[in-house]
């Protein structure tokens, strides 16, 4: 059995595994918790009731955090013409075609996200066996596959993040900084949790959020009271 180090039995000593947190009370721990020497991200997991094996019972989307994620957001955007300049005013990183999609056959894939205007997507679209494992393919339904350029940058920059289920039936995704103000981190939380909500497939049958936790990077999983988030989500 592996040792465990002096900061784990120090967070051992501040979590009770057997209890169900609410929002404020499961930032505060994470927050209060002996952290490793950079700022953590807080992650939300949430394990839904869908049939991942059915293509009806699919669950992805998109939506906007009003604090972003924390993240630096290293974009591409695969275009031609006046929509690479339009790409590079609005704030990407990288912009062009050819060179960029060479680049990435190689196996570059040192960015946070791609973007495509429609007339591209029959290049990008080969290289989906390197972006598609690495969820960086771009889709019409994320956003992600647009002739509007500009705002497709600047709403990524902002902080709007793509949602889906993942093959275990779990939707995991950061929400933000452990810096961040606890009020902050519920505000970016709670937007996510009603857009997945409202994603539910209409063929999904039961109880559709099973289960929620949150963690930082190098923290323990504190389980959520999911009852106590949908009161809070109802008042948005």
């Amino acid at each position: 059995m592996a040792k465990r180090s002096k900061r784990m039995k120090q967070i051992d000593q501040m979590i009770d595994p057997n209890k169900m947190y609410n929002l404020e009370e499961a930032i505060q721990v994470l927050k209060k918790c002996p952290s490793p020497k950079f700022d953590q991200s807080l992650n939300m997991a949430l394990k839904i009731g869908v049939d991942v094996k059915k293509s009806d019972q699919q669950v992805r989307g998109t939506v906007s955090l009003p604090h972003g994620t924390g993240q630096v957001i290293k974009l591409v955007v695969i275009a031609k013409g006046d929509k690479v300049k339009e790409a590079l005013d609005a704030g990407a990183d990288f912009a062009g075609a050819d060179e960029l999609l060479e680049k990435i056959k190689g196996g570059w894939t040192d960015f946070s996200a791609l973007i495509s205007t429609p007339d591209m997507m029959r290049e990008v679209g080969k290289l989906g066996k390197i972006l598609g494992p690495r969820s960086l393919m771009p889709t019409p339904k994320a956003g992600t596959v647009t002739s509007d350029i500009a705002k497709a940058v600047k709403e990524a920059k902002a902080g709007k993040i793509e949602f889906k289920v993942d093959k275990t039936g779990n939707i995991n995704s950061a929400v933000g900084k452990i810096s961040f103000q606890s009020q902050q981190l519920i505000e970016n939380i709670l937007p996510l949790l009603q857009s997945i909500v409202r994603a539910k497939p209409a063929s999904a049958k039961g109880v559709f959020l099973l289960s929620m936790y949150l963690s930082s990077t190098m923290g323990p999983g504190l389980k959520i009271d999911i009852g106590s988030c949908m009161k809070e989500t109802s008042q948005l």
